[in-house]
C-alpha cells in the first residue's frame, strides 16, 4: 500500500474516532454541523497569495491545535472545548480520508497528498527527487 492511501485510512480512522468521541461526550447534532467546515473559513488567507494562504490553511489543518485544545478541554474539564477540538479534528481527518492534504507554497492544489504536485515540483525542479532504497523515485 503506497503512503497516500495509509494516509487517507488514518485520516478516515481519525474522522470516525473523533466523530464518536464528540456524540459519546453528549455534543449536540447542530453544533457538530455548525463547526464541520469552520476551519475552512481559513481559506480566505489565499486572497494574500499561495504562499501566505498555505501557511494559514496549514495551521487550521494540522492536528497538533485541536489535539492541544482536546487537552485543555478534557484537562480543565470544560467539555464545550473537547467538542471544538473533536469538531477539528474530524473535520480534519475528513480531508485526509477524501485526499486534501497540507498545502503547498507553489499552488492550493499542490498538496502533500496530491500526486500532481509531485510530477509538477519534479518538472519544474522543486526540490530533489530522494531515490528509495532500490532506486525508484516514485
Amino acid at each position: 500500500m503506497d503512503t497516500r492511501s495509509i494516509l487517507r485510512l488514518e485520516g478516515a480512522g481519525l474522522f470516525a474516532a473523533a466523530t464518536a468521541a464528540y456524540f459519546s461526550l453528549g455534543g449536540p447534532l447542530w453544533l457538530f454541523a455548525v463547526l464541520a467546515l469552520a476551519p475552512d473559513i481559513s481559506m480566505a488567507a489565499y486572497l494574500a497569495g499561495p504562499r501566505v494562504g498555505s501557511r494559514f490553511y496549514n495551521a487550521f489543518h494540522t492536528y497538533l491545535a485541536p489535539l492541544s485544545l482536546l487537552g485543555v478541554g478534557v484537562g480543565l474539564g470544560v467539555t464545550p472545548l473537547s467538542w471544538i477540538a473533536l469538531v477539528w479534528a474530524a473535520h480534519i481527518g475528513a480531508d485526509r480520508a477524501v485526499g486534501y492534504g497540507l498545502k503547498r507554497p507553489t499552488g492550493f492544489k499542490h498538496t502533500h497528498l496530491s500526486v500532481e504536485a509531485d510530477r509538477d515540483s519534479r518538472i519544474a525542479g522543486h526540490g530533489p527527487v530522494v531515490p528509495d532504497a532500490g532506486g525508484r523515485d516514485d
